[in-house]
Parts: C-alpha cells; structure tokens; sequence
C-alpha cells in the first residue's frame, strides 16, 4: 500500500512536504544536517530518502562526506537521482533502491544514519530503527526527523482543521490519489508522541536519546547514539 501511494504522488512529492509542513522542511532538515557528527567513516546513509533532499542536505552542510540515500519506491529514486545530478552532487551522494528493514550495507559503515518523514510509514519502527543502528558506527548518530500530531493545546486545533479538512479539500481538486493524501494526514496524527517514539527507539538499543521540538511540535529531531563496545 505504501509503495502504491508514494509511487502516484512522487511528482507532487516536494510540494506535498511543504504544503504539510507549512513550508518549514527545508529549515526542519537544515536544523537535522547541522546536528550530525562525522568522526570516522565520513559516510551518511539516508533511509526511505524520498526525493534526496536530506541527502543534498547534508551533502552541502558537511562538504567532507559520502552520502547514501536509499529508498524502496523506483519512482522516488529516479527523482532523487536527478536532482542530484541537478545540484552536481553525483560524485558525492549515490542514490540506490533498497528496503529499511533489510539494509544492503555491512555492520558499522556509517557514521551517521537517518531518516526524514520516513519512518512513520514503515510498520515495524522498531526492526527499521535496529537496522539503522546495525549500520552504524559505535559512537555514530541514528536520528529521525518526523511530523507528528502537535501537542500545543491552541496549535493542536489549527492543526487537526488543517489535516482534516484543508488537506483533502487540496487533494480533491489537485489529485488523482486523494487518498493518497488523506493516508498522510492519518499517519501524521496516528505517529507515538514524542517520549514514546524517544522510548522506542531506546527499545531499539540507542543510548542518550535526545529530541527536539521544531515549529510549535509539528515535527521532532531524534537523536539516538550506538554505544562504543565498553559502555
């Protein structure tokens, strides 16, 4: 189902992610790219990358590194393979097709792997995010950023008109899936709060978890590190 719709919508995908995020992803992934450290392999692996933007993100934040954007629709990957080589980044982010929950890459290759808007459409959560840090290097970040029912009592009501009214009107007069979209705005409200995606993803095996609140709580920056083999 959810490669179905991500297959319809890809050629309004950009679009979609600013008209959902009230045009703040870009700063949303800006904030995320700034917050990645790279010590060791200098390699970046983003899961379920869309339309590389995070890719093309942190390429252009950390001009050092390699970066690895993976995603299981062949319509995203297409797209994202020619907005790389669009931004002349072709020699630094390779873009390939690929499942979160069987990712293609030995242990300990990245030092840094995440996901943007991603995970939320993923069922097992917890198998993707154990995959992720499989992939990781000890001391490397596992971070998610992801929109997610706001909890800001005055917000929340601005909010819930907005996915449940405003959106499916725009996806009726805009769309050939309208579904598609009404599919969005329930997987952004049905996502875990905050501490419970933070407690998830300790459940996976991360240490010092950390988030951060972006844009009145419309979306969250996790941040989740690999223990080094003596903590």
């Amino acid at each position: 189902m959810v490669r179905e719709i991500f297959s319809t919508i890809t050629g309004k995908y950009d679009f979609l992610n600013r008209f959902l995020s009230l045009r703040r992803d870009v700063a949303w992934r800006n904030f995320a790219a700034g917050k990645m450290r790279f010590f060791s392999t200098r390699r970046y692996l983003d899961v379920a990358c869309g339309t590389g933007d995070l890719s093309i993100a942190a390429a252009m934040k950390h001009p050092q590194i390699q970066v690895t954007g993976l995603d299981f629709v062949k319509e995203m990957v297409a797209a994202a393979k020619d907005k790389v080589q669009k931004q002349n980044l072709a020699g630094r982010i390779q873009i390939m097709e690929g499942d979160a929950l069987r990712l293609p890459f030995e242990d300990n290759h990245f030092d840094v792997s995440g996901i943007a808007f991603g995970i939320r459409n993923i069922p097992d959560r917890k198998r993707a995010l154990s995959e992720m840090l499989r992939v990781t290097v000890p001391g490397g970040q596992v971070m998610v950023l992801e929109m997610t029912f706001v909890q800001n009592r005055f917000f929340k009501l601005i909010y819930y008109v907005y996915l449940n009214y405003l959106l499916p009107a725009f996806a009726k007069i805009f769309s050939k899936n309208p579904a598609a979209y009404t599919y969005l705005a329930d997987s952004i409200m049905n996502f875990p709060s905050p501490d419970e995606f933070s407690k998830i993803m300790e459940e996976a095996g991360m240490v010092q978890v950390e988030k951060h609140s972006l844009t009145f709580g419309i979306t969250w920056l996790h941040v989740g590190r690999k223990a080094m083999s003596n903590e």
